[in-house]
Parts: structure tokens; C-alpha cells; sequence
């Protein structure tokens, strides 16, 4: 595998018709014990100059797809590659740090990969852990939100796949 460094600067970044910067993130999560289990963990990280918990989010640029901006920031803020799922949705927001609104999008990463090396492991924590868990530590309420959806879209489809063996299993008797 070749060496991947994180993009820098503005000069692709995308804005929105009202001047807003547009950022996408990720959600990266696995099951504990493997794709049969539903147990849920969920991957979260430190930011750059400190100790807060979110997820891998950051600048969408006009060269890349929303999906894939956001499984670039999670390969760059969390060293984790995997299948970018359907849109968990949009916020807008007030960035803390620059004083204005960004307008963010949120996607679900299903992690197939976890690597050693990526390029922000030395300015970053990464950290498994239960959806709950998430939801206390995360800074940030619109990635929270991003949580909640997911983990109502993944135990809906939990739902439906129990049910459909269920009819499956009544189909063969």
C-alpha cells in the first residue's frame, strides 16, 4: 500500500449557494463478533488540538463525490477503509472554531479494514465503542443525531432480515 498524506488547503472546497462550507463525515462502525452478531461498536477519534470525541469529518472538495470525501477523511482522521452507505442526512451547523454556519453530511462506514499506519495517526486517538458510549462523548450534536439515525437504521434492517428468515423458515416446513 502506498503512503497517503491528507489533503491541505481550501483551494477545492465547496460551498453552498448561501456561502456555507460544506463538510462530510462518517460514522465508521463494524459488529463486535463479526457480520452475524448485532452487536454494534462504532469508531470515534480525537480532534487534531486536543481531547474531544467525534467522527472523522471534514472539507468536501469539488473533485470527489460526497461518498467519497467521506471515506477519504476516514481513511486520513482514522486510518479505517470500507463500504460508504445511504446518507445519513444534512445539518447545518456553527462551527466553533471559525464562528460561522456549515452545512455537514453524514454517512455510515461499514469498516472492512483497520490499518496501522494513515496519515493523522500522530495527532490522533481512535477508539471503539458502543453506540451509547458514542452518544456521551461525541462533541458534537448534529454527528449525534447522524448516531441516533443510524442505529435505527440498523436495527430496523436487523428487524427485517429476522423476519424474512422467520418467513423463510415457516416456507420450509
Amino acid at each position: 500500500m502506498t503512503c497517503v498524506v491528507s489533503r491541505t488547503g481550501r483551494e477545492l472546497q465547496r460551498y453552498n449557494h448561501m456561502g456555507r462550507r460544506q463538510v462530510v463525515g462518517c460514522i465508521p462502525y463494524r459488529f463486535k463478533n463479526g457480520k452475524d452478531s448485532d452487536e454494534l461498536e462504532v469508531l470515534v477519534i480525537s480532534s487534531q488540538k486536543g481531547q474531544a470525541l467525534m467522527f472523522p469529518k471534514g472539507g468536501w472538495e469539488l473533485d470527489e463525490s460526497a461518498e467519497e470525501a467521506a471515506s477519504r477523511e476516514s481513511l486520513e482522521e482514522a486510518g479505517v477503509l470500507g463500504n460508504v452507505e445511504c446518507e445519513l442526512g444534512k445539518w447545518s451547523f456553527i462551527s466553533k472554531s471559525q464562528g460561522t454556519y456549515y452545512e455537514g453530511y453524514m454517512f455510515p462506514l461499514l469498516v472492512k479494514e483497520q490499518l496501522d499506519l494513515w496519515p493523522e495517526k500522530n495527532v490522533r486517538r481512535r477508539i471503539w465503542m458502543t453506540a451509547a458510549e458514542a452518544k456521551e462523548v461525541c462533541q458534537h450534536w448534529w454527528m449525534k443525531e447522524a448516531l441516533d439515525i443510524l442505529v435505527e437504521r440498523l436495527s430496523s434492517d436487523l428487524q427485517k432480515q429476522q423476519n424474512n428468515e422467520d418467513v423463510m423458515a415457516c416456507t420450509l416446513s
